[in-house]
């Protein structure tokens, strides 16, 4: 049985071992590096560097690297021994602060929408303090960040980062003016919600869509699918379960607060759900529990899919964004307390919120586009592609009271009975969850649940942090030049949620009639990656990351290419894959079978039995087969066609517009004929293969 408190974070380079190992004055100065962001000299760092070398080896390292998130969603790291000749044919394990601090990959290497030539090489990863070493694969692995020679951010955790500290300033200048003299910094936290298939892993390596793609790209609906909700919250299965046991333990190792796990809606669907922590250290976190989740289920015989739409037809998978403010004090901004309608600090905090996103639907839309989440967006329980939030029944009265200048009053406690008297009697919440709201406040969080199962959090933070910041900035200027503050405050409550109160929507948002009353709203229906990308480079939205100090302009347009690339990219694999697999493998199984059933019809024939029924079915697979023929020819020019083309923007249009399309038909044929012929001839495993083969 495992020991979790033993084994809780025995392989990272903690606060603890940091006590332990450091003098304590050196203990001293890179604490306060932490806390804040104090300059660490390089004396402090050679002394930092060999206590780290002597814990890492100790566990069983051998190397060490810098260990980064570039802007291809996943990380990145280069391994170095410690091992350094001492002259006489012998070796000695160093590791100095210099190679602490600092290191130079390749930076023509990764993606840089334009911030680095390919001549251009150097790169620089540099020690982020904030967030814990750890062990890996006997590698000492060092969380940084990763820039070009030109200072330009090349990955997904610098703008993070800043992203923290600008609404951390903003923020403290509120609280400021509102009395808090005992506060000295504001964190973002987040607590990712995991949601993944686990499949078989032999069956994973006969679908060539699946390891190309991550997602199927072709396939019939199985006869059972999600329809008798009988697998949400099921019982595990024997070998899901010691799955799910196997990883818990291999991220408790790296301090990584694994909390819930659950079989999801779909079959062969799950969940992970972390603690929450704060959001550069939920990030880290977040890619190595991907990443674990994938190595681990290796060992198992399964394959783990992260893909936004493995599977059409069931749900896909998501990643819930539970982000929330909070002080180093430990109170939550976002807490509403017992009485949120006196509550002006919380208000004040939530009211910001509320026209953040407002303003910003098309920031928060972007920050989770990508070609996979385009399929599930607005299908199966994922949210439409439109921003709304839920406040609940409680606040949207206690909003309508301030609005309309009458008094709340506060909802009497309501028991629930639930039956027998030996059975709890328990306090019913004041408002319901709404499971349908893209952005929903939840208590005392809000739940981003736009954001596709792949995704590094980092992007929707970053977006969710800056635009957060940006309006307490404007309260902060508007407290500190008034005169009576709790007027303002009230009056900065009131006006801004009569302003934009379009943004809240407490009903169904399924529905096709929120989709109707949504666009009276004026509410932005960004249904595609392709009709969200060009707002990001709108003047007013280069100006908010420039102003907040997030993004330069160029780093602005440089990631704005970069998912025009990588949208432009992910559709000409797949369309690549399909036409691979209907080419060598479909068609000759379509011919095969034509073969059998036209010998099935000449041996009937001579022995005198009718054979109309064979020759109906010959008919209708030929007729299918010469349509998918048709279909493959049509997206195989569409896919010359797109690669043919320069602009990007074009590009990226022409894969929606016909290359998709063209896929969609070709898979329509081909699933058709899929449901006609054996199973003994068809090359793939079947939808009912993939789903239901974890035993």
């Amino acid at each position: 049985m495992t020991n979790i408190p033993n084994i809780f974070a025995s392989l990272v380079f903690g606060d603890e071992v940091m006590q332990s190992r450091l003098p304590k004055n050196v203990y001293i100065v890179l604490k306060n590096t932490i806390k804040s962001g104090e300059h660490l000299t390089l004396d402090i760092a050679n002394v930092v560097a060999e206590a780290m070398k002597n814990w890492a080896i100790d566990k069983g390292a051998t190397h060490f690297t810098h260990w980064f998130q570039p802007m291809t969603g996943v990380t990145a790291e280069k391994h170095d021994s410690f091992i350094s000749p001492d002259g006489n044919g012998k070796i000695i394990m160093e590791f100095s602060g210099k190679e602490l601090i600092k290191g130079e990959p390749d930076a023509s290497s990764f993606p840089s929408g334009g911030l680095r030539a390919t001549f251009e090489a150097r790169g620089y990863t540099a020690w982020d303090p904030t967030s814990f070493a750890f062990i890996k694969d006997d590698t000492l692995c060092i969380p940084t960040i990763f820039c070009a020679y030109n200072g330009s951010a090349l990955d997904k955790k610098t703008p993070l980062l800043k992203s923290m500290e600008v609404l951390n300033k903003q923020a403290m200048r509120v609280l400021r003016a509102l009395g808090d003299e005992e506060t000295t910094r504001v964190n973002t936290t987040v607590g990712p919600e995991q949601e993944y298939f686990l499949i078989d892993q032999k069956m994973f390596e006969k679908r060539p869509d699946l390891m190309f793609t991550g997602r199927t790209l072709l396939g019939a609906r199985p006869p059972k699918g999600q329809e008798l909700d009988d697998h949400y919250f099921g019982i595990l299965k024997k070998r899901v379960s010691e799955y799910m046991k196997d990883l818990d333990t291999e991220l408790w190792k790296l301090g990584i607060l694994s909390k819930t796990k659950h079989n999801e809606v779909a079959p062969a669907q799950h969940e992970l759900a972390p603690i929450f922590t704060t959001t550069n250290i939920a990030t880290d976190h977040n890619q190595l529990t991907m990443e674990f989740m994938k190595s681990v289920a290796a060992k198992h015989g399964l394959t783990c899919l992260l893909h936004e739409k493995p599977f059409s037809g069931v749900n896909g998978s998501g990643k819930h964004n539970n982000w929330s403010l909070s002080t180093d004090k430990g109170e939550n901004l976002l807490e509403p307390g017992k009485t949120p309608y006196n509550n002006t600090r919380f208000l004040l905090f939530f009211t910001a919120i509320i026209r953040a996103v407002d303003e910003h639907q098309d920031l928060l839309r972007l920050s989770v586009a990508s070609a996979g989440n385009d399929h599930r967006l607005g299908n199966f329980e994922a949210p439409p592609a439109i921003l709304s939030i839920f406040i609940g029944d409680e606040l949207n009265a206690i909003y309508t009271a301030l609005e309309q200048d009458t008094l709340y009053k506060d909802k009497l406690n309501t028991l629930i009975h639930v039956g027998p008297p030996a059975l709890p009697h328990f306090i019913r919440d004041t408002t319901d969850r709404n499971r349908t709201s893209p952005f929903a406040f939840t208590g005392n969080k809000f739940e981003f649940r736009m954001l596709g199962s792949s995704f590094s959090i980092s992007g929707p933070n970053i977006i969710l942090n800056t635009i957060v910041a940006d309006v307490l900035k404007e309260f902060a200027d508007e407290l500190e030049k008034c005169d009576n503050v709790p007027i303002k405050v009230h009056n900065l409550i009131v006006d801004n949620y009569k302003l934009h109160k379009r943004i809240v929507f407490n009903g169904n948002n399924y529905s096709n009639d929120w989709i109707e009353e949504a666009e009276k709203r004026n509410l932005l229906n960004l249904r595609t990656t392709v009709d969200v990308l060009p707002y990001f480079v709108l003047k007013e939205n280069i100006d908010l990351f420039v102003r907040n100090d997030v993004f330069t302009e160029c780093e602005v347009v440089s990631r704005c290419e970069i998912l025009y690339e990588n949208y432009i990219k992910t559709i000409q694999i797949e369309a690549l894959t399909l036409i691979d697999m209907v080419k060598k493998e479909i068609n000759y199984a379509v011919l095969n079978t034509q073969k059998e059933l036209a010998e099935i019809i000449k041996t009937k024939i001579d022995i005198g039995l009718n054979v109309n029924t064979e020759k109906k079915l010959l008919e209708k697979i030929a007729a299918l087969f010469t349509c998918s023929f048709a279909k493959l020819e049509d997206l195989e020019n569409a896919v010359i066609d797109n690669k043919s083309m320069t602009n990007l923007v074009q590009q990226a249009i022409h894969c929606r517009d016909r290359v998709l399309i063209c896929m969609l038909d070709l898979r329509g044929v081909v699933d058709e004929l899929e449901t006609m012929i054996s199973s003994k001839i068809w090359p793939f495993p079947s939808y009912s293969e993939l789903l239901f083969s974890v035993k």
